[in-house]
């Protein structure tokens, strides 16, 4: 099957990346979002990426002009009735995964592939939700999309070898390193990572340091390009948080327990970046 269609469901901090990488590398893309407000700042988003690129000569005015213009949106999943892959990039939340997945599964073609950008989720229990689970895979793209280069590809117990081996391919034709990794809580990614930002804003919630100290230490000593905190608002602290949770139950050790400041912080609608307030302020 050639894949020349793609659909992306959100437009959020995720998927107008994803649209974006799809778009530049020759795709036809219907971004796909509940209202115009989120579609319109999704697009301004891709905009403002492809400007940047443009700026530092990584892009030609006419490859920009071209990428949006492969771009159209959608405020209703109908709109993927043709595409060949359609990829869930909605926010990380299990229920909504799985409704999403169904529909997706009703209006997309019997042959068409359903990956989901899921950050910790088991892709087989979502898989299990569509009557195509052989279909169904794990494309875990990294935040920024345009910039990082590495894609997760998850199988879910159900995916059959065609499914991964197709994604695979896709994935470097995005120009992105695909690397195999088997369904568990986190996968390998966010295993790491989620529990590492959580022991910093653990030494935050005890007042070891301040919050530019913290991400201080471990740029200097540690050589990060970005400090945990300052990563933790830039992935969006409810997503840290909903990860935690799914290490939690999915382990069911307490290592993965969510620093209380976490859950305070979200609770406060202190979400990083996107709300303007987190660790730092925007």
């Amino acid at each position: 099957m050639n894949i020349e269609q793609v659909g992306v469901v959100g437009a959020g901090q995720m998927g107008n990346g994803i649209a974006q990488v799809f778009a530049a590398a020759g795709f036809q893309v219907i971004l796909c979002d509940v209202s115009a407000e989120a579609l319109n700042r999704g697009m301004d988003t891709i905009r403002s990426s492809l400007a940047r690129l443009e700026q530092k000569q990584k892009m030609s005015a006419a490859e920009t002009g071209s990428t949006l213009a492969r771009i159209s949106t959608a405020e209703s999943l109908d709109a993927l009735s043709n595409v060949q892959l359609a990829v869930e990039a909605a926010t990380e939340s299990e229920i909504l995964k799985d409704q999403i997945l169904r529909d997706l599964d009703r209006v997309c073609p019997p042959r068409a592939i359903l990956a989901t950008n899921t950050s910790s989720i088991s892709i087989t229990r979502i898989a299990a939700a569509t009557k195509r689970p052989e279909q169904v895979i794990g494309m875990h793209f990294m935040n920024p999309v345009p910039l990082m280069s590495l894609v997760e590809v998850i199988r879910a117990l159900q995916t059959r070898d065609e499914t991964y081996q197709q994604v695979e391919a896709l994935c470097r034709t995005l120009g992105k390193v695909p690397v195999e990794v088997k369904d568990g809580p986190g996968f390998v990614a966010n295993r790491i990572l989620m529990p590492m930002i959580n022991e910093a804003i653990y030494a935050r919630f005890e007042g070891l340091a301040d919050a530019d100290g913290i991400d201080t230490v471990m740029k200097l000593g540690m050589n990060h390009p970005m400090g945990p905190l300052a990563l933790a608002d830039l992935i969006g602290l409810d997503t840290c948080l909903a990860v935690m949770e799914v290490l939690h139950r999915g382990f069911g050790d307490s290592k993965y327990r969510p620093c209380p400041l976490l859950r305070q912080m979200v609770d406060a609608g202190y979400l990083g970046r996107k709300s303007g307030r987190g660790f730092y302020e925007y």
